[in-house]
């Protein structure tokens, strides 16, 4: 096959699906595309390589390098932390193995480091030069951009919002108790929908979106409480750190109509004590933000235009 250039892919890998971007060298976007995320280290990293080399394929380009965005805290290339819901992941050399089934260099770091990362630079946080993300999806995570760079803290864990405490007495799927990911992710969304009384469901946090536009309370409530829930750890955190530019993605950020009122009334009682306005916006790359910002992570990118 005769290609027509180079181009960078960006891999982004979630509990339930595995993306890839394909960014040329001015860092357009080229294409993309999805898979559901199967079950185990390798068939993960396959699913995801293969993936992104269809897509290379189908746009006669060659892929020069990669950048890969992962469920779990990243050491060295390795998963050194995971939720429970992975299997085969922790102690996975996600590295080494993208570098074996792509044959270039790749960079690999946590999912929602890269969704960040992707915003900061070609989406709703473009030009920060500090900012929180957020990502809302099965889980809750979180990322740090501090003056002008990623911030992944000395154990690379920074920015994990999703298991800041105070937020009731749920039990959290870390096995400790009243974290945000408890009130705000899909999961915790459909957990507390239900265990208020909701009607059974059949698509999770989906579904309690569906019913609260069509005029269900309950459901109006429920992401209500998560969008107070979010804007509260925001404001943790922007006493803490002094940064008020917060950016919202994940699945759950779909329904942005149902989680700004709640993000905004309490971001209107409780101000930032710095006087500036918080302010809150929701992902400009949509689903493919995470994959774009891993392929922008790539050292060998450091050319492109963003």
């Amino acid at each position: 096959m005769t290609t027509s250039g180079d181009a960078v892919l960006g891999i982004d890998i979630g509990g339930i699906g595995t993306k890839v971007s394909l960014l040329d060298s001015d860092g357009t976007l080229l294409g993309h595309d999805r898979a559901p995320t199967p079950r185990g280290g390798a068939a993960m990293a396959e699913t995801a390589a293969q993936l992104g080399l269809d897509l290379a394929r189908t746009h006669r380009r060659t892929v020069v390098a990669a950048g890969a965005g992962v469920a779990g805290v990243v050491d060295d290339g390795v998963i050194v932390a995971a939720s429970s819901s992975f299997s085969g992941w922790i102690g996975f050399p996600v590295r080494a193995a993208f570098e074996e089934r792509l044959q270039v260099p790749v960079v690999v770091d946590n999912d929602v480091n890269a969704f960040l990362v992707g915003e900061v630079r070609l989406g709703a946080a473009r030009g920060a030069r500090d900012a929180l993300g957020i990502a809302l999806g099965t889980g809750v995570g979180g990322a740090l951009w501090l003056d002008g760079e990623l911030y992944h803290g000395p154990r690379g864990a920074a920015g994990e919002i999703g298991h800041m405490p105070g937020f009731g007495e749920e039990p959290c799927t870390c096995g400790q108790k009243g974290h945000l990911e408890t009130l705000a992710s899909g999961r915790g969304i459909a957990h507390r929908y239900a265990a208020l009384g909701g009607a059974p469901l059949a698509q999770g946090a989906q579904e309690v979106a569906t019913r609260a536009r069509a005029g269900d309370d309950l459901a109006v409530r429920v992401f209500h409480e998560a969008g107070a829930g979010v804007a509260r750890a925001a404001l943790v955190v922007a006493a803490v750190l002094d940064v008020v530019d917060v950016v919202v993605g994940g699945g759950v950020a779909e329904a942005a109509d149902l989680l700004t009122p709640g993000i905004e009334q309490l971001i209107a009682a409780e101000p930032p004590v710095s006087g500036r306005p918080m302010e809150v916006s929701f992902a400009a790359l949509g689903p493919a933000a995470a994959s774009v910002g891993a392929a922008t992570m790539a050292d060998s990118l450091r050319q492109i235009r963003v």
